[in-house]
């Protein structure tokens, strides 16, 4: 689904992602990990056209999407959960949800299966954004990324601040919607258990660079873990 083919990335003199190619498929959870600052979310960006490719290729179901704006990524299939949620806290969780169709035809509704994977967001429909705990909000921050339907699920860190119990929950969700068969997960994580739970695949980047790559069952073996904690 998603095709990355020799990126590269610069801000100002510092080389910041080098050469990166790597898939994402279809139907699979694919795990990249690596410690702060090694150049996950300026990669996450620049799949999202916030910040402009220096060189190199990126497609999307084998269309290029390289010098594409944000928002026509979005309407080619691509969902994005940003780390730190980035909710809209004065709009209420209907509003919010509605703002993930905004790319949709104005009689398009919620999915029904958001509501099943996370309930406590249809019990929390009229109460703002921002009034919702730190595990609703990532909730809240899946669905509506989930909303337009997209082929591509894009997750930064979303274990990050929330408690064990919704984690678990954003666990299960995951897996589900894997296993479906619609849609291909990037999973950005700096939690080893949580990234190795659901991996099929996984990337492990190391000063723009990616350093190891392979199957979840892997990952033990290849001494992912080590590699992260150096």
């Amino acid at each position: 689904m998603l095709t990355v083919t020799n990126l590269n990335q610069y801000y100002g003199g510092s080389h910041i992602l080098r050469d990166l190619s790597f898939e994402v498929p279809m139907g699979k959870v694919t795990t990249l990990l690596g410690r702060n600052g090694v150049g996950k979310t300026t990669l996450l960006k620049t799949l999202m056209g916030l910040v402009p490719a220096a060189t190199g290729n990126i497609q999307l179901g084998g269309q290029d999407i390289t010098k594409a704006a944000s928002y026509n990524r979005v309407r080619a299939g691509i969902g994005y959960v940003p780390q730190g949620r980035e909710i809209f806290p004065r709009l209420t969780v209907e509003e919010n949800l509605q703002m993930g169709l905004a790319t949709r035809p104005a009689s398009s509704q919620v999915p029904v299966r958001i509501f099943e994977m996370f309930p406590v967001l249809k019990q929390m429909m009229k109460r703002r954004g921002g009034d919702l705990s730190g595990g609703q909000q990532q909730q809240l921050a899946i669905g509506r990324a989930l909303a337009p339907g997209p082929k591509l699920l894009i997750l930064d860190e979303p274990t990050e601040g929330i408690q064990p119990s919704i984690i678990k929950d954003i666990e299960r969700a995951i897996r589900a919607l894997a296993e479906t068969g619609e849609m291909a997960i990037l999973l950005v994580e700096q939690y080893y258990d949580f990234a190795r739970s659901l991996a099929d695949h996984y990337l492990l980047m190391e000063r723009g660079e990616i350093i190891s790559r392979g199957t979840g069952a892997d990952m033990d073996a290849n001494r992912v873990r080590e590699m992260l904690s150096v």
